[in-house]
């Protein structure tokens, strides 16, 4: 959660303190409103409007007086929370990515605007990916050109997983396998929430020659519920920034390339 203003410091303006105010929902999945009003160093009047905005799209629920995420999987909303940092982050790992190439992207919102960016301003990319979402989300652009894996689909993430994608990537090799994370921390390495899908994910890595990992990061000293890689797994990191020193330090220890965009 932010850190209240001080009577020095102003509340942010409407349009950054909704997106904060989503990111907090988000990452606790229920908060009270006058904690959200203490947070940010406004009336409860104020956060109450700007979280009915944000139900009007769709992006939580009111209860009583609590804001609820409807649910933590939905990409839509998991795309609207620091839309401008996971833009910068995606634009940056694109400038890995020549024409003609061929790359895995697996599921998450950093991801899928990864896909967008390739698919927009490369030419003749081909994009292989569990994920029906980030399929959808290309599907109008003209150059966009989609390898999609099949398997048991996840409705809320709207991911394929399960061992369908082990026999579908089985024959295929590509140089680079774009993942996002739930969290990272020295001790546990990338980690995940979901079994199936860390299941998936480590599954497409072995027809890759480099993971590279796309998040923000407050990612960074969380720990999921279930691993996805060990450090050592992951050649490349494109996060925002900075991170912290313990954390960079063991990165860096690994061999882990990081690439911060410094917003």
């Amino acid at each position: 959660m932010p850190t209240q203003p001080t009577n020095d410091e102003q509340p942010p303006p409407k349009s950054e303190r909704k997106n904060l105010l989503l990111g907090a929902v988000m990452d606790v999945g229920r908060v009270e409103v006058a904690q959200l009003a203490a947070d940010f160093g406004v009336s409860q009047v104020t956060v109450r409007k700007d979280l009915n905005e944000l139900e009007a799209q769709g992006l939580l629920r009111r209860e009583h007086g609590f804001a609820v995420v409807g649910s933590s999987d939905d990409m839509r909303t998991r795309l609207a929370v620091n839309y401008p940092v996971k833009q910068q982050i995606a634009r940056a790992a694109a400038e890995i990515v020549g024409d003609g190439e061929t790359v895995m992207i697996e599921s998450g919102s950093v991801c899928a605007i990864l896909a967008e960016e390739l698919c927009t301003n490369r030419r003749g990319v081909t994009l292989i990916t569990n994920s029906a979402f980030i399929a959808d989300f290309v599907r109008k652009i003209p150059q966009s050109d989609v390898l999609l894996l099949g398997g048991a689909y996840q409705p809320e993430s709207q991911v394929c997983v399960g061992p369908l994608i082990a026999a579908m990537t089985e024959k295929l090799y590509v140089d680079k396998l774009f993942v996002g994370i739930d969290g990272f921390t020295p001790r546990t390495g990338f980690t995940g929430r979901d079994v199936m899908r860390a299941e998936a994910v480590r599954r497409m890595a072995r027809s890759a020659e480099r993971v590279i990992v796309l998040s923000e990061t407050r990612k960074f000293q969380r720990r999921g519920a279930v691993q996805l890689f060990e450090t050592a797994e992951v050649s490349e990191v494109f996060t925002e920034g900075p991170l912290e020193t313990e954390v960079l330090a063991d990165l860096h220890s690994h061999d882990v390339t990081v690439t911060q965009t410094h917003l």
